[in-house]
């Protein structure tokens, strides 16, 4: 027999009548932070965001508590906790979106809440996961009314995993919004990667020799948008995806990873027909 939602929160002592359930998954976040990205990597933004909702779903939203949802990576539905809420009124003045980039919500544009997280169910947050079922775009839900089946509950929370040095393939947009774990592993190695321009479908082969290996070179193109690189520079700016060819050894010395550089260059011609302007290492 399946275990269910409503089961749980009546055994947390609270009211189903009294309770929303929210789910957040907010497809404008392409130059941002999604919400779940917001939930793992700084929760105060995340409830800076949930705080701010449409004017139109107030009725809907008149609860004690919220019960949140994050949709992950996976596409899970990933229980956030309980919060207690109490509308405050709508917005006073302009603010900056915690979850876009450059968004701003003006005054008066939204309701806003104040929210506090409840001790409620606190050791199930980042561990259970629902089955949302039909209606996904209704993320605003009664409790008393959608019981949710559970479909897992896990020992801990989980950041998904690394895929591995040869398996990641990322645009470097994506850098910052990376689990810690990934670039505490990025960090760690250097050796041969890859740039792609989506705009012209040139390569551009270079190498990672820093302290900070992977991680470090490709932030440079992040705050630059060349790295430095003649090829690049004479480009456009653009949102190169970026994967690792080879990894280097922990005995490997500068020079050996150019010398690799060297040869990866010439197996994709990335001098002849790509970004690269000089051999392994010098743009």
């Amino acid at each position: 027999m399946p275990i269910m939602l409503n089961a749980v929160l009546r055994e947390a002592s609270l009211p189903l009548g009294d309770v929303r359930l929210v789910r957040h998954k907010d497809k404008r976040a392409t130059k941002g932070r999604n919400p779940y990205e917001l939930w793992r990597d700084n929760r105060s933004q995340f409830e800076s965001y949930q705080s701010s909702q449409r004017i139109e779903n107030r009725k809907k939203l008149s609860a004690t508590y919220w019960a949140e949802f994050i949709v992950n990576h996976n596409d899970e539905n990933m229980f956030g906790g309980i919060y207690r809420v109490k509308y405050r009124g709508l917005l006073e003045k302009d603010t900056p979106m915690p979850h876009i980039s450059g968004g701003i919500e003006m005054a008066g544009s939204c309701d806003v809440y104040d929210l506090a997280l409840n001790d409620a169910m606190s050791d199930l947050i980042g561990k259970l996961f629902i089955d949302w079922g039909a209606g996904a775009l209704a993320f605003i839900q009664y409790a008393e009314r959608n019981d949710k089946q559970i479909t897992e509950l896990r020992a801990a929370f989980q950041e998904e995993s690394f895929p591995g040095f040869l398996n990641f393939i990322q645009p470097l947009s994506k850098l910052d919004k990376m689990p810690k774990s990934w670039e505490t592993a990025l960090s760690s190695s250097g050796g041969v990667y890859l740039l792609t321009c989506p705009k012209t479908k040139e390569q551009y082969v270079g190498s990672a020799t820093g302290v900070e290996g992977f991680w470090g070179r490709w932030l440079n193109y992040v705050q630059a948008g060349h790295g430095g690189n003649l090829g690049l520079k004479s480009r456009d700016p653009s949102d190169y995806q970026v994967s690792i060819l080879e990894v280097a050894g922990t005995s490997a010395t500068p020079d050996d990873i150019l010398a690799m550089e060297g040869r990866w260059q010439s197996k994709l011609q990335s001098l002849a027909m790509g970004l690269n302007r000089n051999w392994a290492g010098a743009g």
